[in-house]
């Protein structure tokens, strides 16, 4: 097996076009200038939501939100830019903590004043693995504090007296907006799991262990050993299987015992082949958005961050990545940056490039092999 760099580490020379170091140099000298420069709005101190392929200006903002800008926060603080970083978790708390409720806005407008005052668990668990990222590698007080205050505001509001966690609540937390979801408990795993590192706090095993149960009671689809993105039963239902290679690497990638425990590995093993099965284009490698439960494709979109997560995976297998890599490369990445989107047909469908996407490229990048394997 292949020793993998550790988060922010540099590129090495190597360009081999099979190689996880020329996606790594591509995003250090293509994509993270891009949200030094014209993607950060220097008057608010906040990442813009997307900048236009060409040139990168930024698309006139309507919202700003917080869980675009944890994840800057992610972003720079792994490339080890503690200034901008710095800057980040500021801006992060002073637009976005309600002083008032507790926890934090799910954005703010143009000029920065709140707009959607609804609180997300999915922003809550970015602003945990933010500033989880942040205290690591900073040492900031201020970041270990944010962190812990939203993980006890987490297990104790968003649950609403049982143990599994909804999406959404009202501005003081009073009315449940939306019911359980896979998506926002799968980044809060990924955010305890960070936690967990940071603080050494075994307080988060226990949180993890409760996550994982209540994911592997409610979403679980047995036949395929997917997690679905509604609760089992539900209306509408769908396995995407990006979700399914991100909580492969999240589950046995980190070797945490609670994802044993909960039995969500033996049932994610299943979910990979499902997953590699059917969501994947034999021809292009893409990996389409979503499937039903027989295995059918029912959305064909190829959205970029499910690429990485099934670069991932691969990597966490042990699968030789290197001809993923070469496709991916060459169907997502470009000169000016990335493709967001393409359709099933292979047109880019969307083209502009939001600030939430180097997010994906960094955790997908660290667990790539340096050289072509």
């Amino acid at each position: 097996m292949q020793d993998r760099p550790p988060h922010g580490a540099p590129a090495t020379p190597s360009t081999n076009p099979v190689s996880g170091a020329a996606l790594r140099a591509h995003f250090a000298d293509v994509v993270l200038p891009i949200w030094r420069g014209p993607g950060f709005n220097t008057a608010l101190r906040l990442p813009f939501e997307a900048v236009a392929p060409a040139g990168h200006a930024p698309l006139p903002p309507k919202r700003y939100r917080a869980m675009a800008c944890a994840r800057q926060l992610f972003v720079f603080a792994d490339a080890g830019e503690l200034d901008h970083a710095k800057t980040l978790f500021e801006s992060l708390r002073h637009y976005f903590r309600d002083t008032h409720n507790g926890g934090w806005f799910y954005s703010v407008d143009a000029n920065g004043a709140p707009l959607e005052r609804h609180k997300d668990l999915y922003t809550h668990a970015f602003v945990i693995f933010a500033c989880a990222h942040y205290a690591r590698t900073s040492g900031s007080a201020d970041a270990l504090a944010s962190l812990e205050e939203t993980s006890k505001l987490v297990e104790t509001r968003f649950a609403m007296g049982g143990t599994i966690l909804n999406a959404a609540l009202s501005e003081d937390f009073a009315t449940t907006l939306e019911g359980p979801l896979q998506n926002p408990l799968m980044h809060l795993a990924e955010a305890w799991l960070a936690a967990r590192e940071a603080t050494g706090d075994a307080a988060y095993d226990a949180r993890l262990a409760t996550l994982a149960e209540s994911v592997a009671r409610t979403f679980v689809h047995e036949p395929t050993g997917c997690i679905a993105e509604l609760p089992i039963g539900a209306a509408d239902n769908r396995l995407e299987p990006g979700h399914q290679f991100e909580w492969y690497f999240l589950a046995i990638g980190s070797g945490h015992a609670a994802f044993a425990s909960a039995g969500l590995n033996e049932r994610l093993e299943r979910a990979f082949v499902f997953a590699q099965k059917h969501g994947i284009d034999e021809k292009t490698g893409g990996v389409c958005a979503a499937l039903d439960e027989s295995g059918a494709v029912i959305d064909g979109t190829e959205r970029i961050w499910a690429q990485t997560e099934y670069l991932r995976a691969l990597a966490t297998r042990g699968d030789a990545p290197g001809e993923q890599i070469a496709r991916f490369r060459a169907r997502f990445l470009n000169e000016r940056g990335w493709v967001e989107c393409r359709s099933a047909d292979g047109e880019i469908s969307r083209a502009d490039m939001p600030s939430t996407t180097p997010y994906h490229l960094v955790t997908a990048y660290a667990s790539l092999p340096l050289q072509a394997i």
